[in-house]
């Protein structure tokens, strides 16, 4: 919203940008305490690669590429901005640059503000690229942190 308003542009929600849907929402998830230790979360850890805890990442990069498609239309020759979550971003990424979707989450490049860009010629992507702008302010990862 904040660069919307700045510069005086409208506001379109699209619902698919969304964060995913996890079981583990709101929990920290790995470490000493994390709730992966608590054998009444193992059921939910049987398939790390669709993953089993949340939804599958073919959907993420499906309805990701159908609103990136769909900003495209809206703003031909111009730029969209679309403002998402890390692991849809990340998911939207790695299908964009034909990996496989499952990864490990600790190898994300994705940071908090950081910038994902898709550059088209037309219909055809031309250039995917990655930016910190406030990597700066960003604490520094400690190593071993897995950060």
């Amino acid at each position: 919203m904040p660069i919307a308003a700045r510069h005086g542009l409208p506001l379109r929600i699209d619902r698919r940008i969304i964060e995913s849907e996890n079981q583990f929402e709101g929990v920290r998830v790995g470490g000493k305490e994390g709730a992966i230790r608590s054998p009444k979360n193992w059921r939910l850890l049987v398939n790390p690669m669709r993953p089993s805890w949340g939804e599958p990442y073919s959907e993420i990069a499906t309805r990701m590429m159908a609103a990136l498609d769909s900003a495209r239309l809206l703003a031909a020759g111009h730029e969209a901005v679309m403002v998402s979550h890390q692991l849809p971003v990340w998911t939207l990424r790695r299908h964009l640059e034909g990996k496989r979707l499952w990864h490990d989450p600790r190898q994300r490049e994705c940071t908090l503000a950081s910038v994902t860009s898709v550059r088209y010629r037309g219909d055809e992507i031309v250039d995917l690229t990655y930016a910190e702008p406030a990597g700066a302010l960003l604490p520094m990862a400690q190593p071993g942190a897995g950060a």
